[in-house]
């Protein structure tokens, strides 16, 4: 698996610290914040436009965030977030608090 990590979509720093970041994002169709996890902060998603599809392992859920609504993806648990329907989404993502870690998954090898 390349562990290139790029960053999808349009992002908009809000803050930026030692242990929490917020950002507002913005996905197209087809882009994707690829499959990860963090074994220190928390992803928490605010959707502000469109719908947001986080999709996550160890169970298999998918969860989709319409306008107002918001999601946080706990530690260790793999997860990737794309938009939904053919639109594009745009969402508020904060992670933290901790120190920022990210661990690409490959989701057909993880076994968790």
């Amino acid at each position: 698996m390349n562990d290139t990590y790029i960053r999808a979509g349009r992002i908009n720093w809000i803050a930026r610290g030692n242990d929490v970041g917020v950002q507002e994002r913005t996905l197209a169709p087809g882009e994707e914040i690829p499959w990860h996890y963090h074994t220190v902060i928390t992803d928490t998603t605010y959707c502000l436009e469109g719908i947001v599809q986080i999709e996550m392992l160890g169970p298999r859920e998918r969860v989709l965030l319409a306008v107002g609504e918001s999601h946080a993806v706990p530690t260790n648990r793999p997860h990737r977030i794309t938009s939904r329907g053919g639109r594009p989404c745009r969402f508020v993502l904060v992670q933290g608090v901790g120190k920022y870690d990210r661990h690409p998954v490959d989701p057909e090898a993880w076994k968790g």
